[in-house]
């Protein structure tokens, strides 16, 4: 565990290690086959990073309850559906380094599977009257969904402005680090303006955590020096990209998106639209925009007190700009 990850985790170490009992017992079912499925799901479980600010926002603003280990599982359950779905959606065949559930059960399961989860995450908000919490997560798969459709109808056109990128990526990803921290604060009563605090913080730090995303993309990461050139092979317009074209000519633009649209099918063209990135300022501009939204998920943070729980909070958003992968 890195240095970074001690100080994130410490303060709630003990919750999350009843969380791990708490969140199992939620998923369990005696349907054999489903019961297989989900205990595969969760031999891989990522960092656990959403539950982890759940807890500590809910201990930033009082004292965790049985209400913050019910929005941890509902936060939990939501993002594992999504990664399940979007697997099928993208056809991809790994996660984290294991097959993932399209590729062991067929795309079939995978999305009964994504059903499953969503439907215990509303029958979990129901039987502990959490509506509240429910109000939080609802809002957040309406604005993930409607996020993924406006990235689909922009990249067949390869014409995505900076303002509707910021858009994409508040929807698609900062929104649900948004909910955790939101729903963390308002399991504890926390009074509606500290949630919305804690909602801002959230949303900020997803925002930064997508922008470093992009940047691995452009930067020299990997093993054999060189950039990954995944998102160009895919025609994702990221913000690095998007911000170069700004500065473009028309027929400099035009031959850049000519790159980009056969990438795949030739892959010189990745090194080439790297090149004309990184001189065009694009790679320069993304950090100085992670850098701030960084820096403006720490404001939300001044006004409380000095304790572990904050720092935990302010080394997080320093982990979503200074990770490795």
């Amino acid at each position: 565990m890195s240095a970074s990850s001690k100080i994130i985790k410490a303060p709630v170490a003990i919750e999350m290690a009843s969380f791990e009992e708490f969140f199992k017992k939620t998923m369990a079912t005696k349907i054999p086959l489903l019961q297989t499925i989900v205990s595969y799901v969760l031999r891989r479980k990522g960092k656990q990073l959403r539950p982890t600010i759940v807890f500590l926002t809910a201990k930033l603003n009082g004292t965790v309850n049985d209400n913050t280990y019910v929005a941890a599982s509902m936060i939990e359950l939501l993002h594992t559906a999504t990664l399940i779905h979007d697997d099928v959606v993208d056809e991809a065949y790994e996660r984290r380094g294991a097959l993932s559930i399209n590729a062991m059960w067929r795309s079939k399961i995978a999305v009964l599977l994504g059903d499953f989860l969503l439907a215990r995450g509303l029958q979990l908000s129901v039987e502990t009257n959490s509506f509240d919490l429910l109000r939080i997560m609802s809002e957040a798969v309406k604005e993930m969904s409607e996020g993924e459709l406006l990235q689909i109808e922009k990249a067949r056109k390869l014409d995505i402005t900076e303002d509707v990128y910021f858009e994409i990526i508040r929807k698609k990803t900062a929104t649900l680090i948004a909910s955790c921290a939101a729903n963390g604060a308002q399991s504890v009563g926390a009074d509606p303006e500290i949630v919305q605090r804690m909602k801002q913080y959230g949303e900020y730090i997803g925002i930064a955590f997508q922008l470093k995303d992009d940047l691995f993309d452009y930067q020299h990461t990997n093993l054999v020096g060189k950039p990954t050139g995944n998102d160009i092979k895919e025609k994702k317009m990221t913000l690095p990209l998007i911000h170069a074209l700004s500065r473009a000519s028309s027929s400099e633009k035009k031959r850049i998106i000519s790159l980009v649209r056969n990438a795949r099918s030739k892959p010189k063209n990745v090194g080439e639209v790297v090149d004309f990135v990184a001189q065009s300022g694009g790679i320069d501009y993304t950090e100085k925009m992670m850098y701030e939204y960084r820096d403006k998920a720490i404001e939300q943070l001044q006004s409380y007190p000095e304790s572990e729980v904050k720092e935990a909070l302010i080394e997080l958003a320093h982990y979503t700009t200074k990770r490795n992968k």
